[in-house]
């Protein structure tokens, strides 16, 4: 029984030098790309590019406009960001004030203000709005990061 004692012992003490920390991960380079895909973002409004703004995203990635109901996965998105590409009117500019991932360096977020232009509806004239922003990323497994889930919410100016 002694000698199973010293052998089971011995392979746990075998296996747990064999185990490495866990790497450590570079916040402040996950921060510079996460800005860099904002600035990617933004340019991506000035263009009123559909594919980019929808490539921004997750293919399980959920967006919630303000006035506009929650869209979910890959083809709503890219409907819903075809249809803003499309108004002539479309002005968009946003940047973080904060910058947050987390300690396995997978997940992240961005939190900041926008000013929008659009047509509206109703009147068909552009009309200014101005708020906050929550957008989480994601590392994907090609090592890019995605938007998955993006709210977008009315308020004063910044």
């Amino acid at each position: 029984m002694t000698i199973k004692v010293f052998i089971v012992a011995g392979v746990m003490l075998a296996l747990s030098a064999c185990q490495q920390a866990p790497a450590k991960v570079d916040t402040a380079a996950i921060e510079k790309q996460l800005k860099e895909g904002e600035a990617r973002w933004n340019e991506a409004y000035r263009k009123r590019d559909a594919a980019a703004l929808a490539g921004a995203y997750a293919d399980d990635a959920a967006l919630a406009n303000p006035g506009a109901a929650l869209v979910s996965g890959k083809e709503a998105i890219r409907k819903e960001t075809a249809g803003y590409a499309a108004d002539p009117n479309l002005r968009v500019q946003f940047a973080s004030d904060r910058i947050q991932v987390a300690a396995s360096g997978d997940l992240a977020y961005t939190r900041g203000h926008y000013s929008l232009t659009m047509t509206d509806p109703k009147t068909t004239k552009p009309t200014i709005s101005t708020g906050s922003y929550l957008t989480v990323w994601k590392k994907q497994p090609d090592g890019t990061w995605k938007a998955v889930e993006d709210f977008i919410t009315p308020g004063p100016a910044a």
